[in-house]
């Protein structure tokens, strides 16, 4: 019986591409998950400011449904401005977002929300790199 030689050279060549190969993609897919998860932490945090000014916002209506039942008006309500049309607007913060709330009564014991606008300060980036500002 002939014995055949095997090539070890070959062999070796493509298990190292195979070896370099998974380890790449193995780095990408870590550092893909570990973006996701610090954008997810992110949005988190977006949406835990956005609920506390809701319910902020949801407690001042009740406050101020609890003024107009009670007779005192809407004028009497701590922390609010009246501007000339009539509409009182209250400002909430928490953290880095605001909310501004403007009601206007409506009726003897209904009110009716005019704006209702959830804002956060936004400030681009300074150094953004060697990028053309359009002037030659």
């Amino acid at each position: 019986m002939k014995h055949i030689p095997i090539r070890l050279g070959p062999l070796a060549l493509l298990l190292t591409v195979i070896s370099i190969c998974m380890a790449v993609l193995g780095i990408l897919s870590f550092t893909t998950a570990r973006a996701d998860f610090s954008m997810a932490e992110k949005y988190a945090s977006t949406v835990q400011e956005r609920y506390a000014l809701e319910k902020e916002g949801q407690d001042f209506l009740r406050q101020a449904g609890e003024a107009l039942l009670t007779g005192k008006g809407l004028e009497g309500l701590a922390g609010t401005e009246t501007d000339e049309n009539g509409i009182v607007y209250k400002t909430l913060e928490y953290e880095e977002a605001r909310l501004l709330v403007g009601i206007v009564q409506e009726g003897d014991k209904g009110l009716r929300i005019v704006e209702w606008r959830i804002q956060k300060d936004w400030e681009p980036e300074d150094n953004m790199g060697d990028l053309w500002d359009g002037e030659f």
